[in-house]
């Protein structure tokens, strides 16, 4: 029985992605050794980085003025090394949901935070709109998709100070306009790589304006004057981040991702809204392209056990909720395929008409 990743991430990959991964980790370009026991200092590892990051700034347009690394300890890391580095006097926050509140938490032992919106009031079924920028913030943080409550803000935002934008999960599945933001970041293992590498996109003229002393791994500027190198990077998630951009590139780039997820989330959502079992959580304008959620509607709620168990023998793999939502989630990443969103109406389908 074929099986589709619905996983939230770590999430789907592309099959040849995975394939050029593995055999790398089995000899590294005729070497004799595997990438994992590859140096990061050896000669054939350094055009794997090079390449990588030619290709984000070929894929996302980035102009110049930026650099692009790759760093360890996931997004969660961030968190505390954004306001390590930009936070002066002030830093303004949209809270949009757990992450977002989680940025904000550890932002607030460097300074004043202030929250610029919060759709916590519908347990974050909403992108907020309208909301003031203050002007003489440090930066604007935003959380452009929200895995756990299905909502996306798919759009730049014009900012009269930088904008700072949590893309882990929604990374190259649209086009991007970088010269709005100040720094774009995210954990790889959703929309990217495999898990263990993040990646961050700077504006090196925002660096080294704070007057706190940064401890050198917490420095950005370490890592952009040492390309990545200054400690050893995670080899392994860099040459399969570096395999995806490949692969992006190969099915048109951005645009041609943006195309995809539409299709993808017209095919789910349009099931959820016309089945009679099924209802979404997000609002409709709001709706995330790349984690798609519903929950049975409350006459038929005792069925969701009923449901999983039905889902997981047609063979979708990770359609469970987040427990702060509950129901059931899609997660339609950029390598999730037509088929596999029409095998899950299929599922939905079947169980209607069982019921």
């Amino acid at each position: 029985m074929k099986k589709y990743n619905f996983n939230a991430g770590p999430s789907i990959l592309p099959r040849e992605v995975m394939e050029a991964t593995a055999a790398a980790c089995l000899e590294f370009e005729g070497s004799g050794l595997s990438l994992m026991e590859t140096s990061h200092r050896a000669k054939n590892f350094q055009p794997v980085v090079d390449e990588a990051v030619a290709l984000f700034k070929e894929l996302l347009d980035i102009p110049e003025g930026y650099s692009v690394i790759f760093l360890g300890g996931g997004a969660s890391l961030e968190f505390c090394m954004i306001p390590y580095n930009f936070l002066e006097k002030k830093a303004a926050y949209l809270n949009t949901g757990v992450w977002a509140t989680k940025a904000m938490k550890e932002a607030k032992l460097f300074g004043e935070v202030v929250e610029v919106a919060s759709s916590k009031d519908k347990n974050f079924t909403y992108i907020p709109k309208n909301f003031e920028i203050p002007a003489d913030a440090d930066y604007l943080h935003i959380t452009s998709n929200n895995t756990i409550y299905g909502t996306e803000l798919r759009k730049d935002l014009d900012s009269p100070i930088p904008v700072i934008a949590d893309m882990s999960s929604d990374i190259f599945s649209r086009p991007v306009d970088v010269s709005k933001y100040g720094m774009i970041y995210g954990g790889a293992q959703k929309n990217l790589s495999m898990a263990g590498v993040t990646f961050v996109i700077v504006k090196e003229d925002l660096l080294g304006k704070v007057s706190r002393p940064i401890p050198t791994m917490l420095d950005y500027r370490t890592h952009v004057k040492k390309g990545s190198m200054f400690n050893t990077p995670p080899t392994v998630p860099i040459y399969c981040a570096l395999q995806n951009l490949k692969w992006i590139k190969k099915q048109g780039g951005v645009e041609a991702m943006a195309k995809l997820a539409q299709q993808r989330a017209d095919i789910v959502y349009g099931e959820i809204d016309r089945n009679k079992l099924f209802v979404g959580t997000a609002e409709e304008d709001s709706r995330s392209l790349m984690n798609l959620t519903f929950v049975l509607k409350p006459e038929y709620e005792d069925l969701q056990d009923e449901f999983m168990a039905f889902a997981t023998e047609k063979g979708m793999v990770g359609v469970k909720g987040h427990r702060d939502v509950g129901g059931f989630r899609a997660s339609c990443y950029n390598a999730m395929s037509i088929e596999g969103c029409q095998a899950l109406v299929a599922c939905m389908k079947e169980f209607e008409a069982k019921h």
